[in-house]
């Protein structure tokens, strides 16, 4: 799992046939200009769907989640966001959601699909709605899970952040991944399920080798710098999305506050509808897949 210095993060040739890891899945690479690719996977029938994966998390992710339930009703292309899993970024850039959005509908354009709901959880919900402002005319809607919404001091400024500082981050990065990395990032995957435990199926299935490698932390540290510019420029952009936009909320989540975050984001855009789900955390996907799946349908195409 070399890394060009240059880039982040690092396996350049996603596994084809599975026998890199049996958890990782299958990925093809798309390849775009400035040394950046997408990797995505796809499964399904029927209208496009992008889905866009969340903080210290990869495509796995999704695939876990609700991926099943919706490919039975959509074509489903999950990718690894830019600078996670296998998809390549420069080392210092496209770390904003902006920049990712436009990143992944490069990859879009490339496989030709034909207006596609944009669905992204967590960090991608915000990426999703970034995308739907950039390019409103080429999808046919958002389904916003989880979304981080608006800037404000977050954990991940504090443990990531100093990471993506040039020269010294990435020393930084090598001695905390080989000391306290292995303690933290399981405490920090396992309180994302909170109030619900981490299913059986994601503790045994999931690529945490891969989510938690030195080099995608680094992109961490660089997707929390970027968060306070990104999130105020889409606050003020929030008004002006004219695409069906829905959000659903975990009515427990301690991760992203629903509240200040989905709940407010969805008076702020017109049209958008909002779903509270009581009780669920930060990873209802995984818990309400049928939830999702009835948000994507509801968007006309």
């Amino acid at each position: 799992m070399a890394v060009a210095a240059r880039s982040l993060p690092g396996p350049a040739h996603p596994p084809q046939d599975g026998k890199l890891d049996p958890r990782i899945v299958p990925r093809r690479l798309v390849h775009l200009p400035d040394d950046r690719t997408i990797a995505y996977a796809e499964t399904g029938s029927g209208p496009d769907l992008v889905a866009i994966h969340g903080t210290l998390m990869c495509l796995e992710d999704q695939w876990l989640g609700p991926v099943p339930a919706l490919a039975e009703h959509f074509r489903v292309i999950a990718v690894d966001r830019p600078g996670h899993g296998f998809s390549v970024r420069p080392r210092g850039r496209g770390a904003d959601v902006w920049d990712q959005a436009a990143c992944i509908r490069d990859a879009v354009r490339q496989l030709g699909l034909e207006r596609p709901v944009i669905l992204g959880h967590s960090f991608g919900g915000a990426v999703a709605l970034a995308y739907g402002m950039l390019y409103p005319d080429e999808i046919a809607g958002i389904v916003s899970l989880a979304p981080v919404c608006f800037p404000e001091l977050r954990l991940e400024h504090l443990l990531f952040g100093p990471r993506a500082l040039p020269l010294s981050g990435d020393l930084l990065t090598w001695i905390l991944h080989a000391s306290s990395d292995p303690a933290l990032l399981p405490l920090l995957w396992n309180a994302m399920f909170l109030p619900q435990a981490m299913p059986a199926h994601f503790r045994q299935d999931f690529p945490f080798a891969l989510a938690g490698r030195a080099a995608q932390i680094t992109a961490e540290g660089e997707d929390a710098g970027s968060l306070w510019p990104a999130l105020t420029r889409s606050a003020l952009r929030y008004p002006n999305l004219r695409v069906p936009t829905r959000i659903l909320c975990g009515g427990a989540d301690i991760v992203v506050n629903s509240y200040l975050h989905g709940v407010l984001a969805a008076r702020m855009i017109p049209g958008a509808t909002l779903a509270m789900l009581p009780g669920a955390g930060h990873m209802f996907p995984h818990f309400h897949a049928d939830a999702v799946v009835r948000a994507a349908l509801s968007i006309g195409r």
